[in-house]
């Protein structure tokens, strides 16, 4: 819980556009090992499809290098391993078939790396984007909490575009969700900022169906249990929201329908109100 709040806190620190499109641009080297070619190239095909744009992809390829390479670099930053071979102490096993377990057991070791990883190499990106959806809808869920704010309604349609005033709960919540879409842009190889993100962000926003008067109607009606619950599953929900239309814009480039946008915050709410239960029950932090 404390680690959390903690998180939410160094928002305003993580503001800087240009700090998060340098934590995406670093470069990320994988090491292939294997035993023959054919393996070699599976590996190369889930980190480079093959589908990717010319010069996307001869991109990727240069961060990847096998074993046998001639000019392997001395250290890179994930090693991967042919399925079947010995797998070292620090390094990951290729699972063919389930790359999505792939990429979860290196995301889960490389937290440092995963917006960097997200936009350099396409099956990262949409896993790295839930994580960060789910991560700042817990921060502003607990933020809520920990306030106890009446109103707990974040929006991004009242962005404060001039910064230097974060004087209400609320502007801090709405801040953490531009550091959100920030940090999606940033992984999904967007350009990042303000200037370059206003129109989608208000768009995104605007086309909520007006989710914070709904988001006021539920305090008060839907069973969520207590007080402060409520408002951290709203603030969850309302986060969530948002992120998944910026998840839409730029992994699907579209939006979501109304239909899917209210079946959108459903599934935040029932997230936020499970989380924040388990947190006022005094379960600890929980990932859901």
């Amino acid at each position: 819980m404390l680690t959390i709040l903690k998180q939410a806190k160094a928002a305003f620190s993580l503001l800087s556009a240009d700090e998060i499109v340098k934590q995406a641009e670093l470069p990320v080297h994988f090491g292939l090992v294997a035993d023959s070619s054919g393996a070699y190239a599976e590996m190369e095909e889930f980190l480079a499809p093959s589908t990717l744009p010319r010069l996307q992809w001869r991109q990727c390829m240069s961060q990847v290098h096998r074993a046998n390479d001639v000019n392997v670099p001395a250290n890179v930053d994930i090693v991967l391993y042919e399925p079947g071979l010995p797998c070292p102490d620090g390094c990951y096993s290729f699972q063919r078939g389930n790359t999505e377990a792939t990429c979860a057991e290196i995301l889960k070791d490389k937290k440092d790396l995963d917006l960097a990883l997200g936009r350099q190499f396409l099956p990262f990106r949409r896993p790295v984007v839930e994580r960060i959806i789910r991560m700042v809808s817990q921060e502003n869920a607990l933020f809520a909490m920990a306030t106890a704010l009446p109103n707990v309604v974040p929006s991004l349609i009242e962005l404060p575009w001039v910064f230097g005033e974060f004087a209400s709960d609320t502007a801090f919540l709405t801040a953490n969700q531009v550091r959100m879409a920030f940090q999606i842009a940033a992984a999904c190889g967007k350009q990042v900022g303000l200037g370059k993100q206003k129109g989608a962000v208000l768009t995104i926003a605007a086309g909520a169906f007006g989710w914070r008067a709904l988001a006021r109607e539920l305090v008060g009606h839907i069973p969520l249990g207590g007080g402060l619950i409520p408002k951290g599953a709203v603030a969850y929900a309302g986060t969530y929201l948002a992120g998944k239309g910026l998840e839409y814009l730029h992994v699907h480039d579209g939006d979501p329908t109304t239909a899917q946008r209210e079946q959108l915050y459903q599934e935040g709410l029932e997230r936020g109100r499970s989380f924040t239960k388990t947190l006022h029950l005094g379960g600890g932090d929980r990932r859901d």
